[in-house]
This record gives C-alpha cells, structure tokens and sequence, in this order.
C-alpha cells in the first residue's frame, strides 16, 4: 500500500557531536602531547582500543568470557608482519596501509577456524575451551619458530617502498595519524554492528537464549558469526601493533595479553559501548606509565580489580551514566561536596596504604639498595619505626574519614534518587 503523507526524521544531533569531538580529540592529540612517548601512548591506545571493542563484541554483546582473545590479536600479527616483509622484501604489492587489513583477514581465517568448535558451548565450557585454544597456540609459537620466530619472534621494517605524498611511516607520527583513521573506522563499524539484526540477536542470545531458540534461530549460529566479526577487528588490532612495534614476539599470544583484555574490558565497562574505549586507555596507561613508577603495579592493578567488582561491577562508564542522570534532573549540585569529600579522604587512605605496600616491597625486593626510599615527596626508612608508624596512622586516619564522607555521600546520593522518582511521576502525570 502505498504511503499517503511524509515522515521527517531529524538527525540525531548528540550522536553527531559525539562522533565529530572523537574524531577532533584523535587528529589534535598528538598537537597536544608532542613528546616521543606521548606519540607511542597514543598509538598504542588506539590499539587498545580496537582490541578491548573487539572483546566485548564477545563479552558485554554476546555474553561469552573468552580466556583466548589474544590469539586472534596475536596471529593477526604474525601474519601482518609476515606480509610486511614481503612488502619490503618486493613479493607483496600492497601498501603498508593495507596491512592492518591483512591482519584482519587473517585474525578472521583463525575466528573462523577455531569459532567453529569454541562456539558449539556456551558459558563455562566456551570460557574453558578458549583457554585451551589460547594455551594451544601459545605452546605451538614456542615449538614452529619457522612461522613464530621462537623466543626473538618475527621483526620487520615498515619503511618500505618509495614514500606516497611524503608518507614513509617512519615518524611516529604517522604511524599514530593511521592507527587514528584505522581507529575511528573500526570503532564507528563495531558501533553499526550492534545496531544489525545480528548485532540485537546477539544480545537476545546473551540474555535469554533458550527463547532464542524457541523462535527459531540458532544460538551457536549468531555466536559463531559474532565471533568470526570479533577476530576480525581483533586481526586489525594486532596487524597495526605489528607497525606500531616492528616486531612481533610470542607474548602477544600469552594468556597475560588475553587477561588483560578481559580485566580492562570489565573496568571499563562491558555494558556500555563506550566503556571499552575507557578500558583501553587504562590498559596502557598501566602497562606503560604505572609500571614505571612502580613495582607493585600488578599488586596495585589487581585490588582495583577487585573493588571494582564488589562495588561497582558495571565499571567505570556505569558509575559515568549514573551520574548523567543525576546531572540529568539537576541533582548534581547536592552531591559536588559529598564527592569532594569522598576524594580528599580516599586520597589520604591510599597514600597511607601505597607507603605501606611500597615499604614492604622494598624491604623484600629491594633491600640491598639501602633501607631508604622516596614516595610521594616523603623519605621512608624500612628499618626506622617511626616510618612504619606513620604509613599506619595516616592508612587509620584515612580509612575512618572516607568513612565518614562515604555515610554522608550515601545519605544525599539516597535523597537525589527520591527527588529523581518524584520528578519522573510528576512527568508521567502531566
């Protein structure tokens, strides 16, 4: 039947903006940070960033806790530093922007072949089988080092060919501007996905998927192309690592890579789209900035891990989303003081609780620089008591403030939830 009026859908101005100010804060970045380290962060985040989305295409879409993501990052570049070399090497013409494509591609010729038997169960057994296939691969890439290079793995040299406009790929820079398009690119396709028919379905298998069936779809059917999808985006994660790195060792298919997606996924926030993206810039800022200042980093990583699931198991983009809708119904403004509170007083808890773990690590690990270390600006002596008394004062004093502030934030965060409901029934009513 044909249509008898018109229909006018306006563009979704938010979504619009969000996307323009992502695409703004990846191109002024590097103006920004303009020192050699920053331009590496910035490229690894981008990575990062694919390969955390790419994982919770899996965990926060599909509901599957796979142990062996990094496989399919990992062999997407061995085989994206494979190609590199015989790009270099004249048998291969591909540009080197390619590459990353060939990862992919190669990250989905694994999802493809091991996705058949992975995705034949669900839960326990999925996570169970993915950390065999993980253990599998990383076992086999210390035993064929024709392909895996042994213990030095594969390197590469991506400058390769005449430069096209200038661009050899020999600055960092220009790496990390294509790591940005690769990027934006993969996020704003992974974004489409999960408005697909496929992308809903997933969703439905994740939550309900007895009914699922019941409808007649089949729930290994929509979990094994969604795993096939998800190593390909993992693919092209590892493909512009191998550029990013120009060497590709056995670690990148190691069960700490796979864990580190899932540990940074989850703080993240795998119930929201964007809380990936927030997962995978804590990841390098961990591996890259935290290790470096110390090391009980992993010690460090692992309680916020921890506090992070007994309290706010939605990770860091829930606690973000609650807070808009505070801000939404103009509650905010009840809470700025509690919040400031909360801060003042867990700095002071974690001050006096990092001086104690970094004392007990320097009295195991490092005693034979001397009973002394700097923390924070303070001089702390292992051997003295007086240091040892002042970590727990402080830890004591930290603890009964936070609290204090956290009675006084829960009472008015309790009152904003009242005002909140009351406002949305006066809305219904009206």
């Amino acid at each position: 039947m044909p249509k008898t009026h018109y229909s006018f859908k306006p563009w979704n101005v938010g979504r619009f903006a969000v996307w323009s100010l992502f695409a703004l804060v990846m191109a002024v970045a590097p103006l920004v940070f303009t020192s050699n380290l920053s331009a590496t962060m910035l490229s690894q985040m981008g990575i990062a960033i694919i390969a955390c989305l790419s994982y919770n295409m899996l965990l926060g879409q599909g509901g599957m806790l796979s142990f062996g993501h990094a496989v399919y990052t990992g062999l997407g570049s061995y085989v994206a530093i494979h190609a590199l070399n015989m790009v270099s090497g004249g048998t291969l013409p591909i540009p080197v922007s390619l590459l990353p494509v060939v990862g992919g591609l190669a990250g989905m010729f694994f999802a493809v072949l091991f996705g058949f038997v992975t995705t034949k169960k669900a839960g326990t057994p999925f996570a169970m089988i993915t950390l065999g296939m993980a253990e599998l691969v990383f076992a086999m890439s210390l035993m064929f080092s024709g392909f895996f290079g042994g213990e030095a793995g594969v390197s590469g040299n991506r400058v390769a060919g005449k430069p096209f406009f200038g661009i050899s790929y020999g600055p960092q820079i220009q790496v990390y501007y294509l790591i940005a398009v690769y990027t934006f690119v993969c996020v704003a396709a992974m974004f489409a996905f999960t408005r697909t028919p496929l992308g809903r379905m997933l969703n439905a298998v994740r939550d309900n998927a007895e009914r699922v069936e019941f409808i007649g779809y089949s729930t290994q059917r929509v979990r094994y192309l969604a795993f096939i999808i998800a190593g390909f985006f993992a693919g092209i994660a590892g493909g512009l690592g191998a550029l990013n790195f120009e060497i590709v060792t056995a670690e990148v298919v190691g069960a700490g890579r796979s864990g580190g997606y899932l540990l940074f996924t989850f703080l993240g926030g795998a119930t929201f789209f964007f809380g990936p993206i927030i997962g995978g810039i804590l990841m390098v800022l961990a591996f890259v900035l935290l290790s470096e200042f110390t090391k009980a980093w992993l010690l460090y990583l692992g309680l916020v891990f921890l506090f992070m699931v007994m309290y706010a198991p939605g990770g860091i983009a829930s606690l973000v989303m609650m807070n808009l809708r505070v801000a939404a119904f103009g509650q905010l403004r009840r809470l700025w003081t509690s919040y400031l509170a909360l801060g003042a007083t867990a700095l002071v808890l974690l001050a006096g609780a990092a001086a104690m773990v970094e004392m007990i690590y320097h009295l195991q690990l490092g005693a034979a620089m001397g009973p002394e270390l700097h923390f924070l600006g303070a001089t702390l002596n292992v051997e003295s008591r007086d240091s040892w008394f002042g970590c727990i004062f402080v830890l004591l004093t930290g603890i009964g403030l936070f609290e204090l502030a956290r009675r006084s934030f829960m009472h008015d965060w309790g009152e904003a939830q009242i005002a909140i409901e009351k406002e949305i029934k006066r809305r219904e009513a009206a």
